[in-house]
């Protein structure tokens, strides 16, 4: 079966409270054990960038929820597509902290089909994306 992937950015509603965030993550961490989608949902204190995966009828489930959320707005689609395998197989949904220039280097990435660079540029969105989180990898 296909995996596909789609990334996106939004802006999150005044007065989120980390508090809301991490009750926010635990629920899609629930939902998206069921359904078979695995993704990281970078936080900067007033923005998200999240990447989820997974076959194509769930990762639509998901993002239909995720678009009906109130907790933020501004949703600016990154990209989507096609992968050859998962890149956070492990997690139905882990909560990163990110600086603010983490999240904006990771959105100016090239999020054309989700590929990754031969040399360690890190010009693709994966790139970025992987450089952020990676040190979350190993926890």
């Amino acid at each position: 079966m296909p995996i596909r992937a789609l990334a996106y950015a939004s802006q999150a509603i005044p007065g989120l409270s980390i508090e809301r965030v991490d009750a926010l993550t635990r629920d899609a961490e629930r939902f998206n054990l069921e359904v078979d989608v695995t993704g990281v949902l970078l936080f900067d204190g007033s923005r998200f960038l999240q990447y989820i995966e997974g076959p194509e009828d769930a990762l639509w489930k998901v993002y239909s929820r995720i678009m009906d959320s109130t907790s933020h707005c501004e949703m600016m689609e990154l990209g989507q597509g096609q992968i050859s395998g998962r890149r956070f197989p492990y997690w139905s949904m882990r909560l990163v902290p990110a600086g603010e220039a983490d999240l904006r280097f990771v959105c100016r990435g090239d999020w054309t089909g989700f590929s990754r660079s031969r040399n360690d540029d890190a010009r693709t969105g994966t790139d970025r994306l992987v450089r952020i989180v990676a040190p979350q990898l190993e926890q």
